[in-house]
């Protein structure tokens, strides 16, 4: 399709698909096929003001608004989510290339998240006390913070935006300004839409596609009380101590280098399953990918032995295609990035055991396809398994004991998420307690928790005091508010009162 019939996306500002002004477009390509699909705008420093200030527009009156009645719109949404679930699974296989079965769960994770938001009544509900002093009560509110933001990755286009994000920043009181991923925006505007049918005043949700210039605006621009991040640990670190030194609420969510601890007593067949899953779904673009495996020199060989059978039954195919397993990596630039990183492995002397470099789709030769790829021999000194790849590509470290390789995880510099496989209790006790991942599984290979609780990051990980997800978001997404009152009946206003509070700082 030629270039200049490509749709032209627009920016969603105070309740419409505004045209943008900009003349700087972003192509959106479909990785299954390399096609381009849509031309996202780079959205102007006046647009991301006018967003802005829709949302402090918006603000009073949403805040305003009884939270049992934000909740019942969040219903609306949710309901509106499970109605268009093809057509939003669609959208993420056609921009991100995840396959069909993953990219049905990314918006399945956003519909988790809006159910989450629904219970915003019992989560925003305050405390109190009676008597804090003679005839002194005191009460603790929690209270929106005014125009919150969020910037997004390209990775997950429905789960992190209109999940982690949005809703539950507005369930708070709160009004947003979401700045999506320009390789993938598609599916949060479409979101947009969502929030409109479902009743959602105008300029309580915003939608401005730009570049890194135009979104540190986001960063220092006073009305914005709060930011939430996700990418990379460089940027993040600039978007944390940026809008930190404006007075601003940051969660920073970053790189990861997740390990598992695979002991000499877990089942091969089903251990190797589970690491397949998680190092090989979403084409391993995830933050809780699980990308290096450090397992005991005694089943090694068999370990990696059954990895490589897997690995060879799965199909790899485009996103849209129910069969498919592995789909496509998001970009032909990513692609190229993932190569540079095997070949860095190679250079370093990893015994590469699978190569995926190599695969054809027949009919899609324009996608961006990498197939499975397994590093061996990895040892501690390699970049390739201490770096964030961000591709299917797995390494596998080899080590003596359960010490050595406890040890070995916790150096690494990342630490959003580790693993064990075992069939020992002892030994998984210990690693719960040891490991510095944040989110841990014992024999479960993506340890991502409901959104009840907190995704929960260390280290270089994750930036910040409050994590997405669970309370931890709700309370990110308000203040406190404490007051405290007293009372007197018509006799004692008659007496001249001397203040008995005893609650003194």
């Amino acid at each position: 399709m030629p270039q200049g019939t490509l749709e032209r996306l627009r920016p969603y500002i105070d309740g419409a698909y505004v045209q943008s002004r900009t003349e700087k477009f972003t192509t959106v390509y479909d990785p299954s096929t390399g096609e381009a699909i849509a031309q996202a705008p780079c959205c102007t420093q006046q647009e991301v003001d006018a967003a802005i200030a829709a949302a402090a527009a918006a603000y009073p009156a949403w805040k305003r608004t009884p939270a049992r009645k934000r909740a019942q719109l969040m219903y609306n949404l949710r309901n509106l989510i499970v109605r268009d679930m093809d057509e939003l699974t669609m959208l993420v296989a056609r921009e991100n290339g995840k396959a069909w079965s993953e990219a049905a769960g990314d918006v399945g994770k956003a519909l988790e998240m809006t159910e989450l938001a629904c219970s915003a009544p019992s989560l925003l509900m305050g405390e109190s006390l009676q008597d804090t002093s003679s005839g002194y009560d005191t009460v603790l509110y929690r209270e929106a913070l005014g125009v919150c933001a969020g910037i997004a990755p390209w990775n997950f286009p429905a789960m992190i935006p209109m999940g982690w994000m949005a809703p539950l920043a507005i369930v708070c009181g709160n009004t947003f300004v979401l700045k999506p991923a320009s390789t993938t925006p598609m599916t949060s505007l479409r979101f947009a839409r969502l929030y409109e049918e479902a009743g959602f005043p105008r300029g309580v949700l915003n939608v401005v596609p730009c570049s890194r210039v135009e979104a540190e605006t986001i960063l220092t621009h006073p009305q914005v009380k709060a930011v939430t991040f996700v990418g990379s640990t460089s940027v993040g670190l600039h978007v944390y101590s940026t809008a930190a030194q404006h007075g601003k609420r940051v969660q920073a969510l970053c790189e990861a280098k997740n390990h598992a601890l695979v002991l000499r007593d877990a089942p091969i067949t089903r251990t190797a399953a589970g690491i397949m899953n998680s190092a090989f779904g979403c084409a391993g673009e995830r933050c809780m990918a699980l990308p290096c495996v450090v397992v005991e020199e005694e089943i090694a060989d068999a370990l990696v032995a059954e990895l490589v059978r897997l690995c060879r039954a799965q199909k790899v195919g485009p996103a849209y295609d129910k069969a498919t397993r592995l789909g496509p990596v998001g970009s032909l630039s990513h692609r190229k990035f993932i190569t540079d990183w095997i070949e860095k492995g190679l250079a370093e002397g990893a015994q590469l055991v699978l190569d995926g470099r190599g695969v054809q789709v027949p009919g899609y030769e324009g996608g961006y396809y990498l197939g499975h790829t397994i590093f061996d021999h990895v040892t501690e000194e390699m970049t390739v398994g201490q770096r964030e790849v961000f591709g299917p590509v797995l390494c596998v470290k080899r080590v003596q004991s359960f010490e050595e390789g406890l040890e070995l995880m916790n150096r690494n510099p990342f630490a959003n998420g580790s693993v064990i496989f075992t069939q020992n209790g002892y030994y998984a006790r210990e690693f719960v307690m040891r490991t510095d991942g944040g989110m841990v599984g014992v024999n479960v290979g993506i340890p991502v928790p409901m959104g009840a609780f907190p995704f929960t990051g260390h280290k270089q990980s994750f930036f910040g005091d409050l994590h997405c997800h669970g309370k931890d978001a709700f309370r990110f997404y308000t203040e406190e508010k404490t007051v405290t009152t007293r009372w007197f009946d018509e006799e004692e206003m008659k007496k001249e009162h001397v203040d008995s509070w005893d609650g003194s700082l």
